[in-house]
Order: structure tokens, then sequence, then C-alpha cells
């Protein structure tokens, strides 16, 4: 009976020793949750295709980490915090989610990142741009991958103030994400010896941006910065156009848009547009070839949230190999340690409050004889420095900073 039972630990102790990760991975699969827009206005550049985004990346991954199986699942935000917050507790609570990830709406990433908080479950905004989720909202479980307001600001208008563009107007969309662009264009302008004349806020959504442009046109500034965002940005520059703003000689800033939101429009329209972006498809070989991968499965070329959806995929994944856990707070510091460089994140790296530092281009969205086939939108002007992009960390309210 003793040599029995002491087989048996032996026999135990072994399978510890052969498969240390499995017993810590807390239900045997490590599962992914991409909570997304997928039928409303933010649904071009998040929605499906940053589903597809963290597919391939559980595919080139080897749908395996640590010895147990990868899935997703996904759901719709439908661009409300309630709803979201709803979705993300039970997605942790009840069916053990480990990663919620996109979370393409301010007011929605900051009610799940709160979610996480509570439940100590880790959440990797790629989709939202308030750097609130990086300063007084910051978490030790939130991370926050792609764009967000200071650096969307930063490279824009520090390039269109280098060109005379010293006084400005902002379109604003009223909520968490537009008050935070607008603040952070407002400091970079100021910051810089530029003049902010106006600012007017819309609701989300909106479909009639007349009278906005309107006002933004009789306020006489060289520059008329759109701080929105999808079919919002959409509207607003086609509606510029139709009442020919920037022939009459302002200049149009899109400081949110995206690469879908100008292949909608067409260069026609969006022709001359100045923005900041994290991720261009046809900018270096890597970009190329992934890229190329993702229009096989979509039939459109990347955002810079589906791409950011693959590279913090892929990032967590190599995380919780290397902490063989899924513990978020193990799987976070991790994810600190780790190197970050892909064809996303360039000189990438984690800070202590939760922002990913990564290198930003300005781009310049080309005239309609430019270009060569009809996703060759951009001119990327410049590379800007992550350290130049975001807010410095000395600057950061994030109590986990100080």
């Amino acid at each position: 009976m003793i040599g029995r039972s002491i087989l048996s630990l032996w026999a135990t102790a072994f399978l510890l020793i052969a498969h240390p990760a499995i017993g810590q991975i807390s239900d045997g699969v490590v599962k992914i949750g991409v909570m997304t827009d997928l039928s409303g206005p933010y649904s071009d550049f998040s929605g499906m295709g940053s589903v597809t985004a963290v597919q391939i990346a559980i595919e080139d991954f080897g749908s395996t980490v640590a010895g147990v199986p990868i899935e997703i699942v996904s759901a719709d935000h439908q661009n409300k915090s309630d709803i979201a917050a709803t979705r993300a507790r039970k997605w942790i609570e009840v069916e053990e989610v480990d990663l919620v990830t996109d979370l393409s709406n301010s007011a929605v990433a900051l009610a799940v990142q709160e979610v996480g908080r509570d439940t100590d479950h880790l959440i990797a905004v790629t989709g939202a741009v308030t750097t609130r989720l990086t300063n007084e909202n910051c978490s030790p479980v939130g991370i926050h991958w792609a764009n967000d307001t200071h650096a969307l600001a930063v490279g824009t208008a520090k390039a269109v103030l280098e060109e005379g563009g010293d006084s400005w107007f902002i379109i604003a969309a009223d909520y968490a994400f537009g008050h935070s662009l607008e603040a952070d264009v407002r400091r970079v302008v100021e910051a810089n010896g530029g003049t902010v004349l106006g600012a007017i806020r819309h609701p989300f959504p909106t479909a009639d941006f007349s009278s906005y442009l309107l006002q933004a046109q009789a306020s006489g500034a060289k520059v008329i910065a759109l701080a929105n965002a999808g079919q919002d940005a959409t509207n607003s520059v086609k509606q510029a156009h139709e009442f020919g703003i920037t022939e009459m000689g302002q200049q149009l800033v899109g400081l949110a848009m995206y690469i879908s939101d100008v292949h909608a429009l067409g260069l026609g329209t969006a022709h001359g547009l100045l923005m900041t972006t994290g991720f261009y498809w046809d900018y270096g070989d890597e970009a190329r070839a992934w890229s190329e991968r993702f229009f096989e499965r979509t039939g459109v070329r990347p955002t810079t949230i589906h791409a950011a959806n693959y590279s913090a995929t892929t990032h967590y994944l190599r995380a919780v190999e290397a902490a063989g856990s899924d513990e978020a707070r193990a799987v976070v510091a991790k994810m600190k340690e780790l190197p970050i460089e892909d064809f996303f994140a360039r000189n990438g790296y984690l800070r202590d409050d939760g922002r990913m530092v990564h290198d930003m281009y300005l781009a310049r969205v080309k005239e309609p004889e430019e270009s060569t086939n009809p996703w060759d939108l951009y001119e990327i002007a410049r590379v800007i420095p992550g350290e130049e992009a975001f807010q410095p960390l000395s600057e950061s309210t994030c109590p986990l900073v100080q």
C-alpha cells in the first residue's frame, strides 16, 4: 500500500514536471474575447476585421499556448458602455474569458477596463483612443496598445503648425474620445504658438454636419480639425468637400481617420487630408505581406486597429507562454518584460501606465493622379518616434506611476 502511494506521488510529480504550464492555466484553455462594433459607425475600421485579425494571430501561434488550446469569442458592444460592461463581466465570470480586446469606442473601453480592474482580468484596448485609459483611469491589468489622442494630435498638429497653420477650429464628437482629442489638440496647438479660435461638439452619431462646418468656415481659422471617427468623420469630410471649404483655402485635418474611411471617400474627396496613423499597409515588406493575407480573407486592406489586434494578441500569447500562466498580473509582467517589435509595433515597449509606446506616422492623402491602385492612398511624410508621439510618463496622472 505504501509502495503504491509512493509510485502515485512519483507519477503525479512527473506529470507536473512534464507539463508545468498546464497546471497554471486556470481552466485548461486560453480564451480571447473580441468586443467590437459589428454593426455600427465604427464597424469598418474595427468590426469583423478585428475578429479576423485575432483569428490569424491565434492560427499563426499554432492554436495552442502553454500546452492548451486557444479559443476566440466575439460580441457587438453596440457602442453602449452598459451593454459592453455587462457582456465583459459575463465573459469573465461565467465564460472564463482570459483577455478582452479591441473595444473600439472610448466610453466602452473605459467601462470594460473597470470590469477588468474589478475582476483582475486583462483588458487590451486596441480600438479606443482616449488617454484616460493610461492616465486617471489606468489599471494594473489594463493595456493600451494602439493610437491615443495625444499621439494623434501631436504628429498632425505640429506638422500643420510648421506649415503656417497657426489658427484652428475643432469639430469634436461629444463623448470621452472627442473630449480627449479636442483637449490634446488644443494643448499641442497652443504650446507651439498657435491659437484655437473655437470648438464645437456634435452628438454621436451625426449625419448632418452643415451647421458645424459653416461655423468652422465662418471662424476664419486656417485649419479645421475633425476630432471624430468612423461615419462621423467621413460625413464631415464629404460635406466639407461639397461646401468647397478646402478649395477656399482652409486646411482640413482628420485627427482620427482610418484607411477604410479614405477608401470609402475616394481620393477625389479626401485628397490633401493630413493625419497621424499608427500603421499603413504599404509601409514596409512585413506590413505588405501580412496585409496581403488579411486582404485575401476580407477583401479590404487592414486598418491600424486590425493590425494592432494581431500585434497585441500575439504579444499576449508570447507572454502567456513565457509565464506558463494565464493569471493576468503574471502575464502583464511578462508583456512589459518581453521586447515588442513587429510589422505594427516598431521600436515598441510597454510602460508601467499600460501604454505601449511605438513609432507613429504622419500621412498625407494622395492626389488621384498619384495613386496606382484603389488602396494606394497615403504618402508617409514622416516617422514620428514613439517617445515624441506619446505623452511622456513624467506627465502621466496614472496612480501606478506616482
